[in-house]
C-alpha cells in the first residue's frame, strides 16, 4: 500500500466501480475470503478496498490531520472532514429531483421525480434526492469529528458526544472500545460511522435508528452477528464487515450480493416489535359540560374520521425501504387500516389515497357491513388510462352511517378545472405548468340528520404534496373554500324537507304489547320531549361544515394560517412571487370561521399525522366552522415511548405513513331571536 500514501483523506479514495478488478496486491493483503481462485463480486471487491483504506488510517486522528494537510491553503474555522462517499445529487428541477429512469406516466409534472413523486409522502427514498422537507442537522461550523486511534476504551452512556446531533461523519476507529452504547442513536443525522479496529463483539441494535447512515465500517472487531434491527437502515451502501468471525451466511449475502441484500434480509426477517398502547382520546369538555350533555334531549353529536391510508400503488420499497416487504403488501395493510376505521365507529370516515380497486372490490364490501355507504371520485388521470391501470387511480372517498344521515347530494371539486374557469387567473406559464398539471381534488357530501334534519358539510380533500409548490398548495386550499362557500349557500336555498310520516307513538307500541296506553303515554310525554321543528338556514355560514384531510402543510405554513385565520396577505411567502389573480392581489379572504379540532382548548399540540425517517409532523387536519360546532373529544396521538423506537411508518402496526385523527362534535343550539319589544308611543 506504500504507492497509496500520497493521497492524504479517506475522501481521496472513490469506491472502484463496480466490474473493476482490484490490484493483485491489495487482494493479497486481504482475508481469507479473498484466496486464490476464489471469484470474487464487484460488492466484495469494494468491501476489500475500503477495509485496506481504513486499516491504513490507524494513526491517532488520521483522517483530520489529512484533511487539514488537503485544506491547510483555505483558511476557515473549521476544516471539514468530507464523507468519502458522498454521491453529488441528481440535478433539480423545479424543486424535485430529476430521475428519468424512475419517472411516474402518470403524473405529468415537470421534473417529477417519479415514484418519488408520491402525492402526500415526504420519506425519502433508498436512493435519496434532496427535499426541502427532509429533516436537516442542526446549523453547524463542522459536521465531522474525528477521535480514531486514540486508545478510547469506554464511550459512557451520558457523554456530551451525543448532544452532537449536527454530525454527519463520526470516527471511532482502531480504540479500544468494547461496546457502544444505545445513546448513539441520538446522531440522527449521522451518514457515515467507522468503528473499525476496535473490540467489539455486538452491535446496539439501536443503531437502526441511524436511517440516515450510507456508510457504517465495522472492520476488524469480533462481531459474529449483525441485529435484525439494522434492516431499517434503507440508505447504507456499504457495511463493513470484513475482518470479523460474522456468521457465515450473512457474509455470504454481502460478499455475492452486497450491503443492500443484507438489509432487505434483515428488515424482512426481523421480530416484530410489541405493539403501541391504546391511544387514549381526549375529552375536552369539563364534567358539568360533560353531564350537562348527557342530559340535553336535544343534544347532537356526531365523530369525524381522516385518513390517508397510502394507497396500493405508492407502497413501495424504492419509497418505504425501512418497512418489512410483508407489511408493505396491500393484502397486509388493507386489513390493518379496515380494523382501524371499524374500531373507531365514526360517523363520516374522510380517507384519502382510496384508488378505484380498493374502494370499489375492498372498502365498500366490507363497511357496507357496517352500515356505511360511500362516495368516492378519482383523480381525472383515470379518463385517459386503460382498464387495469385505471383501477390503480387513487382519489378520495368518504363513508357515512347510512342509517342515521341521508346524502343529498355529492359534489366534486377538481382544482385544475376550476382553476381555468375563474376569469382573473390569466393563462399564464405559472398557471400552466403548475396549477393546471396537478389532479388534486376534493369530494363534498351534503348530508341530513334523518332525526333531527340538521344539514351537514362534509368535504375530505388532499391537497399537493411537493414543499417546491407551496403555491400551488395555497391555491388549492383558496379554490377549495371558495367552491364550499357557493355550495353552503346553494344548500342553504333548498326548501326543508317534507314533515315525515307519522309513527306509532310510543304510547301505541305499548298498547298493542299489552300495556296499558294511558300509563305508556304518560310515561312517553315525561321522557321523550317533542322533536324539535326542523333547522332552517339563511345563509350557507349557518349549515355545519367540516373540511378534513390530507392538507400537506405544517402549522407554520400558509396554508394553515389562511384557512385558521380566514384572511392571507397577497404577498405572503408561501406565494413564491407567482401571480395568481386576486389571490395575489387582494389576498385570500374566506367567512367560514374554521378551526382545527386539534387547536381546540386543552386538545394539546398538534399530534404527529405523517411520520417517516425523513418527515414527521402535522399534515392532516379536521377543519370545522366554529359558529355552529364545538368539539367535544379528539383522539390522542401515539404513544411517544413507541415512536421513539421506530423509525417511521408504515410498519407491521401501522398500514400507513399517516397516522388517523378522530374528532366527536356537537352542534350548537340555534339561537333564537328574542322577541322584539312592543312599540312605546309618548
Amino acid at each position: 500500500m506504500q504507492h497509496h500514501h500520497h493521497q492524504n483523506s479517506l475522501s481521496h479514495y472513490p469506491s472502484p466501480p463496480n466490474g473493476h478488478s482490484l490490484q493483485p496486491h491489495v487482494l493479497s493483503q486481504g482475508s481469507p475470503a479473498s484466496v486464490a481462485g476464489q471469484i470474487i463480486s464487484p460488492h466484495w471487491q469494494q468491501q476489500l478496498l475500503k477495509c485496506e483504506m481504513i486499516r491504513s488510517s490507524r494513526s491517532p486522528h488520521h483522517r483530520a490531520r489529512a484533511s487539514a494537510m488537503a485544506s491547510r491553503t483555505v483558511t476557515k474555522s473549521a476544516i471539514p472532514i468530507t464523507n468519502p462517499n458522498f454521491v453529488k445529487p441528481p440535478t433539480e428541477v423545479n424543486g424535485a429531483a430529476k430521475d428519468p429512469d424512475t419517472s411516474d406516466p402518470s403524473d405529468s409534472s415537470p421534473g417529477s421525480a417519479g415514484a418519488v413523486n408520491h402525492p402526500s409522502s415526504t420519506v425519502a427514498p433508498i436512493a435519496e434526492a434532496p427535499r426541502p422537507t427532509s429533516i436537516r442537522p442542526p446549523e453547524s461550523t463542522w459536521n465531522s469529528l474525528d477521535m480514531g486511534g486514540v486508545n478510547i476504551k469506554n464511550i459512557p452512556p451520558t457523554s456530551g458526544l451525543f448532544s452532537f446531533k449536527f454530525l454527519i461523519n463520526l470516527y471511532l476507529n482502531h480504540n479500544a472500545l468494547t461496546s457502544i452504547p444505545p445513546e448513539i442513536s441520538k446522531l440522527r443525522h449521522l451518514e457515515l460511522l467507522d468503528l473499525s479496529g476496535n473490540s467489539l463483539t455486538t452491535i446496539a441494535p439501536e443503531l437502526g435508528m441511524l436511517t440516515q447512515l450510507k456508510e457504517l465500517y465495522l472492520f476488524d472487531n469480533h462481531i459474529s452477528t449483525i441485529p435484525p434491527e439494522l434492516g431499517t437502515l434503507h440508505q447504507l451502501k456499504t457495511i463493513g464487515v470484513e475482518g470479523n468471525p460474522l456468521d457465515a451466511s450473512l457474509k455470504n449475502i454481502v460478499q455475492k450480493d452486497g450491503t443492500p441484500a443484507l438489509i432487505s434480509y434483515l428488515r424482512d426477517s426481523c421480530p416484530v416489535p410489541s405493539p403501541p398502547p391504546d391511544r387514549i382520546w381526549k375529552n375536552l369538555l369539563s364534567p358539568a359540560e360533560q353531564e350537562a350533555l348527557q342530559s340535553d334531549p336535544y343534544a347532537e353529536t356526531f365523530s369525524v374520521l381522516s385518513y390517508n391510508i397510502l394507497c396500493e400503488k405508492y407502497a413501495t420499497e424504492r419509497l418505504y425501504g425501512y418497512t418489512p416487504a410483508w407489511a408493505l403488501t396491500w393484502d397486509y395493510r388493507k386489513e390493518l387500516i379496515l380494523t382501524e376505521i371499524m374500531h373507531h365507529d365514526a360517523d363520516f370516515l374522510c380517507l384519502q389515497e382510496v384508488d378505484i380497486a380498493g374502494y370499489e372490490d375492498y372498502f365498500v364490501q366490507h363497511l357496507k357491513e357496517q352500515d356505511y355507504a360511500g362516495v368516492h371520485w378519482p383523480k381525472s388521470r383515470y379518463k385517459t388510462m386503460k382498464d387495469t391501470e385505471r383501477r390503480q387511480v387513487d382519489g378520495c372517498a368518504t363513508f357515512y352511517k347510512a342509517s342515521k344521515y341521508t346524502l343529498v347530494e355529492k359534489q366534486l371539486i377538481e382544482f385544475s378545472a376550476v382553476a381555468m374557469q375563474r376569469p382573473d387567473f390569466e393563462k399564464t406559464d405559472d398557471m400552466f405548468n403548475r396549477v393546471l398539471i396537478k389532479d388534486n381534488l376534493a369530494v363534498v357530501c351534503l348530508m341530513e340528520d334523518k332525526q333531527t334534519r340538521t344539514r351537514f358539510i362534509i368535504a375530505n380533500a388532499h391537497i399537493h404534496w411537493d414543499p417546491s409548490y407551496r403555491d400551488v398548495k395555497l391555491v388549492q386550499a383558496a379554490l377549495l373554500v371558495d367552491e364550499i362557500e357557493k355550495i353552503a349557500n346553494s344548500f342553504a336555498k333548498y326548501p326543508p324537507p317534507a314533515p315525515s310520516a307519522t309513527t306509532p307513538t310510543d304510547g301505541a307500541a305499548a298498547d298493542e304489547s299489552g300495556v296499558d296506553t294511558e300509563d305508556a303515554s304518560a310515561t312517553a310525554s315525561t321522557s321523550k320531549p317533542p322533536p324539535r321543528p326542523a333547522p332552517t338556514y339563511s345563509d350557507g355560514a349557518k349549515i355545519p361544515l367540516i373540511i378534513c384531510g390530507d392538507f400537506n402543510s405544517v402549522p407554520e405554513s400558509g396554508v394553515y394560517e389562511f384557512l385558521s385565520t380566514g384572511q392571507l396577505s397577497a404577498t405572503h411567502p408561501d406565494f413564491m412571487s407567482h401571480k395568481y389573480g386576486k389571490y395575489t392581489t387582494e389576498g385570500l379572504r374566506h367567512r367560514l370561521g374554521l378551526k382545527s379540532a386539534y387547536a381546540a382548548p386543552g386538545a394539546g399540540d398538534p399530534p404527529l399525522t405523517n411520520y417517516t425517517p425523513s418527515f414527521r409532523g402535522s399534515i392532516d387536519y379536521v377543519w370545522y366552522s366554529s359558529a355552529n360546532l364545538a368539539v367535544n373529544a379528539v383522539l390522542g396521538e401515539v404513544d411517544r415511548g413507541y415512536l421513539e423506537k421506530v423509525v417511521g411508518f408504515p410498519n407491521a402496526h401501522f398500514p400507513s405513513d399517516h397516522v388517523c385523527i378522530v374528532s366527536e362534535f356537537r352542534v350548537k343550539p340555534p339561537r333564537d331571536n328574542p322577541p322584539r319589544p312592543p312599540p312605546t308611543f309618548s
